[in-house]
């Protein structure tokens, strides 16, 4: 199903991704890094489905479906490196630094910081073109909205 999708994002020259190719690419990495520690919870996805509905203005049936869909293409694209440069050069840079922030906020649900999700995340960021200082304030603004932050 994804494979013309993937095919197309790792091209050597791939054009700018239509809108709703850009938030399935931006779903599929919040699942990569959901799923980067071994362990894929409910919390993770209603987490993703709540990014979702919000970054794209969708009702939460549309955010589980493209979660849902996020989850098959995520099982289905090449490693994250290639994936992700992909995605750097088809999306706009402001919504890949939007991206890192929905990163973090699924790196801190559970209000630890995974080993296995920060290392991901650390590594995802520069080859999003996104560099330490931005992802840096980027988790600083998440971890300041969560509860009991002062």
């Amino acid at each position: 199903m994804f494979a013309d999708f993937l095919k197309r994002l790792t091209a050597p020259d791939p054009a700018p991704l239509s809108s709703p190719d850009a938030s399935l690419a931006m779903a599929a990495l919040l699942v990569r890094i959901a799923r980067s520690d071994g362990s894929y919870e409910t919390d993770e996805r209603s987490r993703i489905d709540r990014i979702l509905a919000r970054r794209y203005a969708m009702s939460p049936f549309e955010a589980s479906k493209l979660r849902g869909e996020a989850e098959t293409l995520e099982a289905e694209a090449p490693d994250t490196v290639r994936f992700t440069r992909a995605i750097k050069d088809a999306v706009p840079y402001e919504d890949r630094e939007q991206v890192i922030e929905a990163l973090w906020e699924i790196v801190l649900a559970d209000g630890v910081r995974d080993e296995e999700e920060d290392a991901l995340l650390r590594l995802v960021a520069p080859m999003l073109g996104v560099n330490d200082r931005d992802s840096a304030l980027a988790r600083q603004r998440v971890e300041a909205k969560r509860p009991g932050a002062t």
